[in-house]
């Protein structure tokens, strides 16, 4: 934890209606310096978060204290925190320089030091040849390149970031990516990014919160919510698709874990877990190796089956097999094209009773 950090954003128990819709009992908190993804389907409350959190909705119930000071109430412009939403919204009858300047003339800064900083965030995001272009004739990166440069231009404590990356191709968002990571290292800022890609999730997120129906559902470390989802909900969403419903016997007992065995009707998986009784197992497709012998390693789950679907993604493969309960398997096309893996074939699974979770 950095010192100093700990609640320098603190939500507890939000509750906003929009609409028809709701967020319930939303509680956050966010330590200084964070990269804070916030993460979920679309029509979930992460842009209604984000708006109450900048002071442009009001809760009906809760409280939001940034640093300590209590900003329920106060007005947006109060508090300190930049705004940037999925569509730039840039003054068209501004010129980039007025654009990034905007949020500083009207605090009535000098003219100089406006300048001054219209020029340092503008160097920062490698804009500095755009400042007196029409934001009309912009691309979809310099556009939103500059609608950060807006945002940050007046230092702010906070950055809200919704959804900024979705409307761009996929090999601008992949440098927009590098360039808020970078961006992030360099100012130490904090920040809250509202997604509903994983992926973007797990390339940025330092903490990751998860938001289904208008409430936070799971809150952790990248690789803790995506290899440990606390519900389906959360496994779906991030892409595993082995699941299965059954019951956990505790085997023994030794000094680290808790040896334990999952039974699904005739599927037996060995697995390492505290709990017992009813339970739900989930195995990550990338976390299953494939082979057309049995495999001499240390994964303790070994199972014979027939590979019924073979689905090619670019450079992957997700391939079905059927052990009779089917898992999904996620490899590389290299390694079917080697192994000569074909449909209808026998094939072996094996992972390891680590790659296992229980919920």
């Amino acid at each position: 934890m950095r010192e100093g950090s700990c609640n320098f954003l603190r939500v507890e128990n939000i509750s906003v209606k929009a609409g028809d819709f709701s967020l319930k009992n939303i509680s956050l908190s966010i330590e200084r310096g964070t990269y804070f993804v916030l993460l979920g389907p679309t029509g979930t409350g992460k842009t209604l978060l984000l708006e109450t959190i900048a002071g442009i909705k009001r809760p009906e119930r809760g409280r939001i204290y940034l640093k300590g000071v209590d900003i329920t109430r106060m007005e947006p412009e109060k508090r300190g925190i930049g705004f940037l939403y999925q569509d730039c919204l840039l003054f068209p009858h501004m010129t980039v320089y007025e654009n990034i300047a905007f949020g500083l003339k009207s605090r009535r800064c000098a003219e100089v030091l406006i300048r001054k900083r219209v020029e340092e965030v503008a160097s920062l995001l490698g804009i500095c040849h755009l400042l007196q272009r029409d934001p009309r004739g912009l691309s979809g990166g310099e556009e939103q390149r500059v609608a950060l440069a807006r945002a940050l231009a007046p230092e702010p404590e906070l950055i809200l970031l919704d959804e900024p990356l979705s409307a761009l191709d996929p090999e601008t968002k992949k440098v927009l990516k590098g360039e808020l990571r970078d961006l992030h290292e360099k100012l130490k800022n904090t920040v809250i990014h509202v997604t509903h890609d994983f992926e973007e999730a797990l390339n940025l997120a330092e903490r990751i919160g998860v938001i289904f129906n208008g409430r936070i559902v799971q809150e952790g470390d990248p690789l803790e919510v995506f290899r440990k989802p606390v519900c389906e909900e959360v496994a779906r969403f991030t892409g595993i698709e082995n699941i299965f419903y059954g019951t956990v016997r505790r085997e023994k007992e030794n000094d680290l874990h808790f040896n334990a065995l999952f039974e699904a009707d005739d599927l037996r998986i060995k697995c390492i877990s505290e709990r017992e009784g009813r339970s739900a197992a989930t195995i990550r497709p990338e976390e299953i190796i494939i082979s057309r012998e049995p495999l001499i390693s240390s994964a303790r789950n070994t199972f014979k089956g027939t590979v019924f679907e073979i689905n090619r993604m670019g450079f992957l493969c997700r391939i079905k097999v059927a052990c009779p309960q089917i898992f999904v398997v996620v490899t590389t096309h290299q390694s079917v094209t080697e192994m000569d893996i074909r449909q209808g074939e026998e094939v072996y699974i094996s992972f390891k009773a680590t790659a296992v979770h229980i919920f």
